[in-house]
């Protein structure tokens, strides 16, 4: 029977483990293969010399360090670059870094497309086809690094990962959390849980579940204070009303004093950006352990929103700061490439139209 080999870009650190043990290899092996993978960005066995011949050959015979394809690349004005990478099925997905003076931002995605259909995003207008492996989540960091020049013991040019590319990352939470693991593992890419983000819409029960399984930075697409203007911009929030989310956050939150948790709030003229709901969303937020980050909204073929004047938003700003709410107003990066925030479309063959509605939508919320 043939066996295709194990990717082991998926594989976290005591699954590596058991995998050697199980193939008679000492487990300290793990340790060494994920060293050279990630510490030293090694894709080829025979590079990896402390490890003896005979595990060597079991990796050549049974693993491999299979990586997606890049379809298209693009550089924007501000410095932002943006990967279309292929996966093989005729699917593609979209990874976008972003370079600031101190740090450095990518953004990965979960999902092939996405099925909660938010009102102001392109990727859900893209339709649903299916969740993403942990390989191929943990693959578009190790691509990333090494298309942006990474140099074993070098400079991290990577600091920041965040799961805010297409997809809904809760509902592909076996797969996100697994990918996860791997990239906080020390012999993985050894990231901080302060330094890797992940951007939700709200699936409360996956929020608590998150809170026990791998704490990360949370980030919550909130984007109106009030149910009856989240349901028509974020649907799931008929879900999980905002009430319920908000305790959840707050569940969250209390196990991290660091911790604050971020309400991202796109800003869409006449729609989301007046006082009165500048008013609303102080009244949820004040004393609690909560930052805004206003989001110029960022418009894409077919959009039936538009950005909210600068005026507005920062009117918008003040208002939540005198309050006493930590808010920040992001600056727009990459949209000259379609890379800014809503705007990943990738390519979805083959695509399933879910959405919130349809009895077919639990096959996108991964159980």
């Amino acid at each position: 029977m043939d066996i295709s080999p194990v990717n082991l870009f998926g594989m976290t650190r005591p699954e590596l483990e058991a995998w050697f043990e199980d193939a008679g290899e000492k487990t300290f092996r793990a340790r060494q293969v994920m060293t050279w993978l990630y510490r030293h960005q090694a894709r080829d066995f025979d590079r990896m010399t402390n490890i003896g011949h005979s595990a060597r050959e079991l990796l050549h015979r049974t693993a491999a360090i299979a990586l997606p394809q890049i379809e298209n690349e693009q550089h924007s004005h501000d410095g932002t670059i943006k990967w279309l990478l292929g996966l093989g099925d005729g699917q593609g997905i979209e990874t976008v870094f972003i370079p600031e003076p101190n740090r450095g931002t990518l953004c990965i995605s979960s999902q092939v497309g996405c099925a909660l259909d938010c009102a102001f995003c392109a990727t859900g207008e893209q339709g649903f086809n299916r969740n993403l492996s942990a390989a191929e989540i943990v693959a578009q960091v190790w691509l990333a690094r090494r298309e942006l020049g990474y140099i074993p013991g070098g400079h991290r040019i990577i600091t920041n990962v965040v799961l805010m590319g297409m997809g809904e990352p809760l509902a592909n939470y076996r797969n996100v959390i697994k990918a996860a693991r791997i990239l906080m593992d020390d012999f993985g890419l050894g990231l901080s849980r302060h330094r890797l983000t992940l951007s939700t819409s709200g699936l409360v029960p996956r929020i608590d579940q998150l809170a026990t399984d791998c704490r990360l930075a949370l980030a919550v697409s909130l984007h109106a204070p009030n149910d009856e203007l989240r349901n028509r911009l974020v649907p799931i929030n008929r879900r999980h009303p905002i009430a319920k989310l908000l305790d959840a956050c707050w569940r969250y939150a209390a196990g991290d004093t660091r911790g604050k948790i971020t309400f991202e709030y796109a800003m869409m003229a006449g729609v989301n950006d007046s006082l009165e709901l500048s008013r609303q969303l102080s009244r949820l937020l004040r004393d609690r352990p909560a930052k805004v980050n206003l989001i110029p909204f960022n418009p894409y073929p077919g959009a039936s929103f538009s950005c909210s004047p600068e005026i507005a938003m920062h009117r918008f700003r003040d208002s939540l700061r005198s309050h006493g709410i930590v808010t920040t107003l992001r600056k727009t990066r990459g949209s000259d490439i379609a890379a800014a925030c809503g705007q990943l479309k990738g390519c979805v063959e083959d695509r399933t139209r879910i959405r919130l509605g349809q009895k077919s939508f639990k096959l996108a919320v991964q159980t």
